[in-house]
């Protein structure tokens, strides 16, 4: 069977994207899948994590990381979905024509949302493309503080925006950016950690969009 394709999209920057990107990566590989991870923003985050990755536990197999500029992401991911289970597209904190293809080839968009009303009015170019490529779309609150009247206000107005949003919450967490800056995810922690067993959450949640 083919793989999966699952695209990060958001049109506001600092929402998160990247972190997002890895650490659905990262769950799926303690799950046991293969992913690639395939990074068309010209700013680089991705791959300096995956290289920090590399210098701390070695070449996996299982975990592959590729470039691609925004128009050749369709025929990359299609690739790379012939020999991994999953490929995630990290894309660039912008909506326009260059977006399409890694929309196109999803098979499913996901779209973080920090609880904030300015990046839920980012999210509408976001939701309108998708939309209109006829994308399954995820949104998924990000960096949110669980149990306050703000978060509560951000689902339901996202999801008035005629997208669906994941029960699983992600929250404003020091781990995810301890994580992330020394080439690991949350689910490379310990059991018992929070930020893992909320990753992981997310992630199961995100397995039962795909077909």
């Amino acid at each position: 069977m083919a793989g999966r394709i699952i695209t990060v999209a958001q049109q506001k920057g600092g929402s998160g994207k990247t972190t997002l990107a890895v650490n659905l990566a990262v769950s799926l590989l303690h799950q046991g899948h293969s992913v690639a991870l395939l990074d068309t923003d010209s700013q680089g985050s991705l791959g300096r994590w995956f290289m920090e990755r590399l210098d701390r536990l070695g070449e996996n197999e299982a975990l592959e990381f590729g470039t691609s500029s925004a128009w050749g992401a369709s025929y990359e991911s299609e690739k790379l979905k012939k020999r991994f289970d999953f490929v995630i597209i990290d894309t660039p904190p912008k909506i326009d024509s260059d977006l399409r293809p890694a929309l196109r080839v999803a098979d499913l968009v996901v779209v973080p949302v920090a609880s904030s009303q300015v990046d839920l009015w980012a999210t509408e170019g976001v939701l309108d493309l998708a939309q209109r490529e006829k994308c399954d779309t995820l949104i998924v609150l990000n960096r949110t503080r669980p149990n306050t009247r703000l978060a509560a206000e951000i689902a339901g107005k996202a999801s008035d925006l005629g997208a669906e949003v994941a029960a699983a919450q992600i929250a404003n967490r020091v781990a995810y950016a301890e994580t992330l800056g020394t080439g690991l995810a949350a689910a490379d922690l310990a059991k018992s950690s929070t930020a893992k067993s909320e990753m992981d959450t997310l992630t199961r949640e995100v397995l039962t969009w795909l077909p």
